[in-house]
């Protein structure tokens, strides 16, 4: 297919979905002597424009890990956490009341121990005199030795309550913002409870590509952002790359994940955006943009004629092009040889 030929097709393709713009790495321009610019046809990648929606990489639950009422929710949803910032507290009055127990218990305990480390002090001396036996004495160091596992038991038992009520403050597993918080102050959770969901600070974009354009879509590949606010006017803001390609159709389309480095931080999970992937290659005429000049609302460059006196033309100009200088692609007007000349 010839540029020419291709014209009707292209002008459609631009008024149906300005974003959709050529952009490529072109080889170096034909230039000629004296600065002049020979246009020649050169394959350049179309660019398709598709919705893509802003996910997180990860979401992740904070989850009680007792049961219990929550008595503290220190976030919302849209705020930002950092890994193991408190959200939330949650007290159970029963671990409260067994630690009370518990510390009576080894009151007791701590008073059985003395009386029998007494008794075994004392039974060591009239041992050592000969008065009691041996036997005795051997009761006496196992009632000292059972007082003493005793409360070491009673003392355990205190500190895994006390680890329990410190498990009470759910903490973020990771730092993102918060998306949902499905308890209020005064809900009894259970352990295990979902107290919020925590998206990653790594956003990416996930694009729904149509069937046809699936073979285009390769790991590695380029994508182009598109400005925010699903205009489907202005330049790319942004660059990302294709790290996934799912391997099965989801309604007719093809879905993909692309990472993008910087520039959706302030986006919404579940956003869309446009952006713009490859989709084949085409013939088309390509000059820089310091060849045109505008007049009457008109785009126009200066063709070198074989009398030496430049000739004013009208092109018709489309997407820009990127490259070593600005670019853009010509729609028509010129023909393959044509040489620009700079006013």
């Amino acid at each position: 297919m010839t540029p020419q030929s291709m014209h009707a097709t292209i002008i459609h393709f631009v008024s149906a979905s300005a974003i959709a713009g050529v952009m490529a790495v072109l080889p170096l321009a034909a230039y000629a002597g004296d600065g002049d610019y020979v246009v020649e046809p050169q394959t350049i990648s179309d660019y398709k424009a598709v919705f893509a929606t802003v996910q997180s990489s990860d979401v992740v639950p904070a989850r009680a890990r007792i049961g219990g009422t929550v008595m503290e929710l220190t976030v919302g949803e849209g705020d930002s956490v950092t890994a193991g910032q408190k959200i939330s507290t949650i007290v159970d009055d029963k671990l409260a009341i067994r630690i009370r127990g518990l510390d009576a218990s080894i009151r007791g305990l701590q008073a059985a121990l003395s009386n029998a480390e007494t008794e075994l002090t004392r039974g060591k001396s009239l041992q050592d005199r000969g008065i009691i036996a041996q036997a005795r004495l051997d009761q006496l160091q196992t009632a000292a030795d059972v007082a003493r596992n005793q409360l070491q038991t009673a003392q355990a038992e205190k500190s895994v309550a006390e680890q329990q009520i410190a498990e009470g403050a759910v903490e973020a597993p990771g730092a993102g913002r918060v998306l949902e918080v499905p308890v209020t102050i005064g809900t009894v959770v259970l352990p295990g409870e979902t107290i919020a969901e925590i998206a990653s600070d790594r956003y990416i974009l996930r694009l729904e590509v149509p069937e046809r354009h699936a073979r285009y879509v390769q790991l590695g590949d380029e994508i182009l952002i598109g400005p925010r606010g699903l205009n489907v006017t202005g330049e790319a803001i942004g660059k990302g790359k294709i790290v996934t390609v799912y391997p099965r159709l989801s309604g007719g389309r093809v879905v993909a994940d692309a990472e993008v480095s910087a520039g959706l931080s302030d986006y919404f999970v579940g956003e869309r955006a446009l952006v713009r992937i490859a989709a084949g290659e085409r013939e088309t005429f390509v000059i820089p943009t310091a060849y045109v000049f505008k007049r009457y609302g008109l785009d126009y460059v200066r063709v070198a004629t074989e009398d030496g006196e430049p000739l004013e033309v009208v092109v018709q100009l489309g997407q820009p092009v990127e490259g070593d200088e600005p670019m853009v692609e010509a729609l028509g007007g010129l023909k393959a040889g044509d040489r620009l000349v700079r006013l």
